[in-house]
């Protein structure tokens, strides 16, 4: 059979170093020739944020960061921006965070340089992510891409391991994903298996050993690598499917990817035959499913949605939106009725049907 296909690589210098984050920042704030950066980072990663900015040209630090970002905390960290005059938005934390600088690039145009301690991924993409009245929009601008990405395994360390675990489980989403998104195409595929490879060998150490540098440094190369493969074949099923909970019921973003992830696997696994013999391979497993669930058993994952304050009776009028924004091309056809049946598995904590 011929290959053919499209692919977008984005624009983004990376710099990787435990340890490096503080040098690395300082080398690309230089590079770029800002003078006035917001620093954008929740009073939780405060003291964190000034170490990794010291002695740098910071006008103002801006800490009201607020899951799915919603529209009037996007608006009020805009205005701080353009108070501020500032050339530079540096962010220091995980998806929320980043999210929100996002947002102010996105009617700005100031550019972002990230500093990551979770693996979200958001770091990674062009998709930004918005939400109002209880429904989360989002889109693609390449405003919102940072020009770079510091990432130092070093500050994943004060992560809890149980945030780990629901973090490394979000990107290892990304990558299931990227095999059967509306863009789905042979490199992406290919970043998203060494993806699963390296997050798989990550997140077991990280629970062993969470103070070790090895299980962190590959759970943070696995998560760069789920996000540049999302971010080339697009939102899938699972994605679609947690945007909608997320923005509809306000539930905690990687623990809500976390409990999905295994049913939209199990959903479109028999349907997706290539992509389940990939999936299967990189953890080392003769079945896709059976290897997830292998792994989410050494991590104690996150398993039922209900314990994260989803209540049983929106399970409907999820299940209408999911049917509404699924992608056409998902391998296996998506109905009201087996929608339902799935969330009613992840509302429980059943095993995937």
């Amino acid at each position: 059979m011929t290959m053919r296909f499209d692919h977008d690589s984005l624009a983004q210098r990376v710099r990787f170093a435990s340890g490096g984050a503080r040098s690395n920042l300082a080398a690309e704030v230089d590079l770029l020739g800002s003078q006035r950066i917001m620093v954008v980072a929740s009073s939780a990663e405060k003291e964190l944020a000034e170490q990794v900015t010291a002695g740098l040209p910071v006008a103002v630090v801006h800490d009201e960061v607020v899951m799915h970002v919603p529209t009037d905390v996007a608006d009020r960290a805009r205005s701080v921006a353009e108070f501020h005059d500032v050339d530079l938005l540096v962010s220091v934390g995980g998806g929320s965070t980043t999210g929100l600088a996002k947002a102010v690039a996105l009617t700005t145009g100031v550019p972002i340089v990230a500093v990551p301690t979770t693996y979200a991924g958001s770091e990674a993409t062009n998709v930004w992510g918005l939400t109002e009245a209880s429904k989360k929009t989002t889109g693609v601008d390449a405003r919102v891409l940072p020009r770079a990405v510091i990432y130092d395994a070093a500050l994943m360390v004060s992560l809890p391991v149980d945030l780990s675990i629901a973090s490394g489980l979000n990107a290892l989403a990304h990558c299931v994903d990227s095999l059967w998104a509306p863009r789905a195409d042979p490199i992406n595929a290919a970043l998203a298996a060494e993806g699963i490879r390296a997050l798989n060998l990550g997140l077991p150490a990280v629970v062993d050993d969470p103070t070790g540098l090895d299980g962190r440094e590959h759970s943070l190369y696995g998560a760069y690598l789920s996000a540049v493969a999302f971010a080339s074949a697009g939102s899938g099923l699972h994605h679609k499917i947690c945007h909608v909970l997320g923005g509809m019921f306000d539930l905690p973003h990687a623990q809500t990817h976390a409990v999905v992830l295994p049913h939209v696997l199990a959903f479109n696994a028999p349907s997706a035959p290539e992509a389940a013999v990939r999936i299967a391979a990189a953890f080392g497993s003769d079945d896709a499913v059976s290897g997830l669930a292998m792994l989410r058993s050494k991590l104690s994952a996150p398993r039922a949605l209900r314990d994260y304050g989803m209540p049983e009776d929106g399970i409907e009028a999820a299940a209408a939106a999911i049917v509404a924004a699924a992608p056409a091309s998902n391998p296996t056809a998506v109905t009201q009725d087996n929608i339902v049946t799935l969330l009613q598995a992840a509302w429980e904590g059943a095993e995937p049907r």
